[in-house]
């Protein structure tokens, strides 16, 4: 523990992380709160007539919650947290107890599961998109020159081609392009998590199961997932949060449109609702959104939370 006398020091040593975090994160944050409650904010009417010219109320709220594409945005955004989080969750889960098991090439499996998590969205993205694409001519006369290698596995298993992401495509498609690229890229982050809360579970009750003749579903139920149940919580908690920030992955794989060709911003997400009121100049519309959305996780981490003391063995 530093003495009375030295903490001078400690504080010294910590000023330049305290200044950054003050500059780059609590003033930020302040200032949104702040702009949200400003009537029509722009920042180039702010800086030409001041921030006097701008009434205080709940406006930008009110403008947020009737515009015509919020509850897309909103749908969008629960519809990916629902299908990835769970499915990405038990699909680490399971590749973390079977790397648990195999001792050859650990390390070496652990690092090639790992790699999607420090490699640019954006650009792993772009390679779903050209794995599910179609490439041709679609319109009256359509003409495809080639299917994808999506496709390409599924004509050759007999099950025919699906339009995924071209004009055209469904919404269920679409969707469906996005759960496999978000759950792709969550599951190396949850693995690590998970693989390492199993190598720091004591040996000694999958000894005793084994003695006690108990089947391996059964010890992965009662042993295994309960053990690992802070970590799942974790995971989970810390999923849904990413879900609802999600916007990389769908501007990697769809582009600036967030959608097909044909339907522009289907796939929106409230993260994106953001970024299109900035560059529209509706700053007051977007830090209601963004105030919004931080009282949306707010709520499903508390809930998360109170779930997990219920069901959580620690």
């Amino acid at each position: 523990m530093v003495e009375s006398k030295h903490q001078w020091k400690a504080w010294l040593y910590l000023s330049p992380a305290i200044i950054l975090l003050l500059v780059f994160t609590v003033w930020p944050i302040i200032n949104t709160v702040r702009i949200a409650f400003l009537e029509g904010y722009s920042a180039q009417v702010a800086a030409a007539k001041g921030e006097f010219a701008f009434a205080f109320g709940i406006g930008n709220f009110k403008k947020v919650l009737v515009y015509k594409h919020f509850l897309t945005c909103l749908g969008n955004t629960m519809l990916i947290c629902v299908l990835t989080v769970p499915l990405s969750t038990m699909i680490a889960l399971l590749i973390a107890v079977c790397l648990n098991s195999i001792k050859p090439l650990q390390r070496a499996l652990q690092t090639i599961y790992f790699l999607p998590y420090v490699t640019n969205s954006i650009a792993i993205g772009m390679v779903f998109a050209a794995m599910f694409s179609m490439t041709g001519i679609f319109g009256a006369t359509e003409e495809i020159s080639s299917y994808g290698i999506v496709n390409n596995i599924l004509m050759a298993l007999g099950l025919g081609h699906i339009n995924w992401m071209n004009a055209g495509s469904s919404y269920a498609a679409n969707i469906a392009v996005m759960v496999v690229y978000i759950v792709w890229n969550a599951l190396p982050f949850k693995i690590l998590i998970l693989l390492g809360g199993l190598q720091s579970v004591n040996k000694q009750y999958y000894d005793a199961a084994k003695v006690d003749g108990t089947s391996r579903a059964r010890t992965f139920w009662r042993i295994t997932v309960p053990l690992l149940s802070p970590m799942i919580a974790y995971v989970v908690i810390t999923g849904f949060i990413g879900g609802f920030k999600e916007y990389s992955s769908i501007v990697g794989v769809f582009g600036e449109a967030m959608g097909p060709v044909h339907d522009p911003g289907r796939l929106n997400t409230m993260v994106g609702f953001i970024y299109d009121a900035l560059e529209g100049n509706n700053h007051g519309r977007a830090s209601a959104a963004a105030l919004i959305l931080f009282a949306i996780i707010f709520v499903v981490t508390m809930l998360n939370l109170w779930v997990s003391k219920k069901k959580v063995h620690y």
